[in-house]
């Protein structure tokens, strides 16, 4: 059953169960407690798992855990199988190597409105910083100015903009469908809104601009892109980029897309949904 005022963070990992645990961390130093978290694992091992497991039952942070086997990246399927068993009326996507603030799930509940899409942004963190967070000799969460103004001077952040707080004016709203700037690891959308769109279009494979896909549809939909700068930033952990073998093939689709008004995902949510069973357990 939905519940109206719960947020569902709906998470996508595989592999990195270190950087997942960060943000399961950070996750835990929320002081908007009326969230729930989904972690939504795209055929990690059962090493990662494991890891995964025993950070939810120390942090004593309830996550429920979506898996399904590794058949390639398949960022699409696994939000919508995320989505499939969340329980909140308002779903934020994040990646899972990104590190929220203490005050994400509050801003983002502030930032949220009918027919909008909040498109956040983030903090790219340097390798030696993220390296430190990952060995837990360093926390980025609940930090002064003063630390990022060293960071940011070390070189170790790209920007400052996780320590201000701008309002919620009309500003933020971004009318018409602009590319730029979409970002799946940092995006709240209502559940209606979702399933009107029919979720991720499955039919986009390997990395790279199912994203934006989803953000023209909603687009088409009426939904109107609001963005979440110096509100809802999160930190960014440095890795070596995935393979962008299909990135051009995936953005002349949406290219294509631009000039029609489609709405539905051609594979998306509702198919999701009729397959057969997957892996379902609740830690924490």
């Amino acid at each position: 059953m939905q519940q109206p005022d719960l947020i569902s963070i709906v998470i996508t990992t595989y592999n990195r169960s270190d950087a997942l645990v960060a943000v399961l961390q950070g996750l835990a130093l929320q002081d908007d407690r009326d969230f729930e978290v989904v972690v939504a694992d795209d055929g990690s091992t059962a090493h990662h798992q494991k890891a995964i497991h025993s950070a939810a039952e120390a942090l004593g942070l309830p996550v429920r855990h979506v898996w399904h086997p590794d058949v390639g990246f398949t960022a699409s399927r696994v939000r919508n199988l995320g989505v499939s068993v969340a329980r909140g009326a308002y779903l934020v996507f994040m990646d899972g190597d990104c590190v929220p603030e203490t005050d994400f799930v509050r801003r983002h509940r502030q930032l949220r409105e009918v027919a909008c899409l909040v498109n956040g942004s983030r903090v790219l963190l340097s390798e030696k910083l993220s390296q430190a967070v990952l060995n837990g000799s360093a926390q980025v969460c609940g930090r002064s100015a003063g630390y990022w103004l060293a960071r940011w001077w070390a070189k170790d952040a790209n920007k400052l903009t996780g320590l201000l707080r701008l309002p919620d004016l009309t500003w933020r709203k971004r009318p018409g469908f602009r590319w730029r700037g979409i970002r799946s690891c940092n995006m709240g959308v209502w559940r209606t809104d979702f399933e009107a769109v029919n979720g991720f279009d499955e039919s986009f494979v390997g990395w790279g601009h199912e994203d934006a896909d989803f953000v023209l549809r909603l687009h088409n939909q009426g939904v109107v892109r609001k963005n979440g700068y110096c509100a809802t930033e999160v930190f960014h952990l440095w890795h070596l980029e995935s393979s962008r073998v299909q990135e051009s093939a995936n953005a002349e689709r949406v290219r294509q897309r631009q000039q029609t008004l489609q709405i539905q995902a051609d594979r998306g949510y509702r198919e999701c949904r009729l397959e057969g069973e997957i892996s379902v357990h609740t830690w924490g």
